[in-house]
């Protein structure tokens, strides 16, 4: 039973928000501890960034329920929203005019969580004691107190810096105007930054690529504009994705659009290209690679670091977490989605059982679970929060059971020879198309570019 437990909830976004009505539902007290002005404030940084899944994945059921009796039109199922439109549409309102606006605590930021009277290394009797949340919230120091947590926090305030062995590159922070991290709007907020300038774009990820097709658009009506994709591996074709493979038509396209766009020669690229020097030289950017005789570097006037994000744990200190010391993601999670062995962006659903820790009632959901692996889905954070509530009811067979069936992304690989007929990596048989290299090389060809080759 729930007893009426309070559950904790660190953030307010997507994940956070179908955690609360979750929670709600199974008749416990959520409070939502946001550090933001407002619910969905990460997402407010990429509102001009269009969504690959269609409004049918990206609405938590139990959320949809707590927005029925207010009146909400729900979004056409097949329309693919921007962030600003998640927002509007659905976070807003859910926040707003249902229960949850009276659970919500927004401009509060989390400093630390700790049991009450234990510190991290005693054992006896701490799973009887309440958590212990500080924040601050702009009137000095407040604490909150929680029979569970939730951390969603998410990790997009924590990008990864451009340094190619996960530090900051020498001279990354004394080049800091000269640099923005994750997906700035270089066709909207941010024009008058990068119309007309060379822009260098590091990463290989779907953020790198929807970038690099906006400077494609910029340069179109802004002459002088230069995308230059920086590139850390040595083959290209990897991040073009599954094209027609990609159940998620958006991202599928995305990925044919870019390498056709790469293979028309309008994107520049730099191949083995790991920065490990930046400096500014007559009012550009200088970019560097290497030492020595190998050394190479490349000139811009702006530098875009889309490299991924990594978790922050500076607040959970005194909490015992079990983590994948590579990943960082919950040590059971971590082999579904270590990026060094599987190139399939699709995970097979999981809960409450996979996202606990060593202590008792916290648990990581969101794309902080993830640690520092990429490409999260919305749905697999509303499927993990199902779970979890669940969990902390007591219903241990709701919480064990899966509820969720994922799009595959047509890229489903693993780094090491498997033997025939062994199962992709995520669930099913892998496919023999590994890259969306032929479906673009189609697009490309219908655009009147001699494609990428692979035919």
């Amino acid at each position: 039973m729930s007893d009426g437990k309070t559950v904790a909830i660190i953030g307010a976004g997507p994940v956070g928000l179908a955690a609360a009505a979750h929670v709600l539902e199974r008749g416990m007290s959520p409070v939502v501890l946001e550090a933001g002005p407002e619910a969905g404030h990460a997402i407010r940084q990429w509102q001009h960034v269009q969504l690959f899944s269609p409004w049918e994945y990206n609405i938590d059921k139990a959320a949809a329920r707590l927005l029925a009796p207010t009146g909400w039109n729900s979004p056409d199922p097949q329309s693919y929203p921007t962030g600003g439109e998640l927002r509007e549409r659905y976070l807003t309102p859910l926040a707003m005019k249902t229960p949850l606006r009276e659970a919500i605590r927004t401009n509060s930021r989390v400093s630390a969580i700790s049991r009450v009277g234990f510190d991290k290394a005693k054992t006896k009797g701490r799973e009887q004691a309440p958590f212990e949340i500080r924040y601050q919230n702009g009137k000095g120091p407040e604490v909150l107190r929680a029979d569970a947590v939730i951390d969603t926090s998410g990790t997009w305030f924590s990008p990864n810096p451009a340094g190619s062995n996960g530090l900051p590159a020498i001279g990354e922070p004394d080049c800091a105007d000269r640099i923005a991290y994750g997906m700035p709007d270089v066709r909207g907020a941010a024009r008058s930054r990068y119309a007309g300038k060379t822009v260098a774009v590091l990463g290989a990820g779907h953020s790198a690529m929807g970038t690099l097709i906006d400077l494609v658009h910029l340069a179109g009506e802004v002459p002088g504009t230069q995308p230059v994709w920086l590139l850390r591996g040595a083959d290209p074709t990897r991040a073009f994705g599954g094209g027609r493979n990609d159940k998620l038509a958006a991202r599928g396209e995305l990925g044919a659009v870019f390498a056709a766009l790469v293979a028309s020669g309008k994107i520049k690229v730099e191949t083995e290209f790991g920065v490990t020097h930046l400096s500014k030289s007559e009012g550009r950017l200088k970019i560097a690679t290497g030492a020595g005789c190998g050394a190479r570097s490349v000139v811009a006037d702006e530098l875009i670091v889309a490299t991924g994000f990594r978790p922050d744990f500076s607040f959970l200190s005194e909490l015992r977490l079990r983590l994948d010391p590579a990943i960082e993601a919950p040590v059971a999670l971590a082999p579904l989605i270590d990026p060094n062995e599987h190139s399939c962006g699709t995970v097979r659903p999981h809960g409450a059982r996979e996202l606990a820790h060593d202590e008792p009632g916290f648990y990581l959901a969101g794309m902080k679970s993830y640690g520092r692996a990429p490409t999260f889905l919305m749905m697999t954070g509303y499927e993990q929060v199902r779970s979890i509530a669940a969990d902390i009811a007591g219903d241990k067979k709701a919480a064990a059971r899966v509820e969720l069936v994922l799009p595959e992304t047509g890229v489903c690989t693993r780094s090491a020879v498997q033997p025939a007929g062994a199962s992709g990596c995520c669930g099913g048989p892998a496919k023999e198309d590994v890259s969306a290299c032929c479906a673009a090389d189609e697009t490309a060809k219908k655009a009147g570019a001699s494609g990428c080759g692979c035919s």
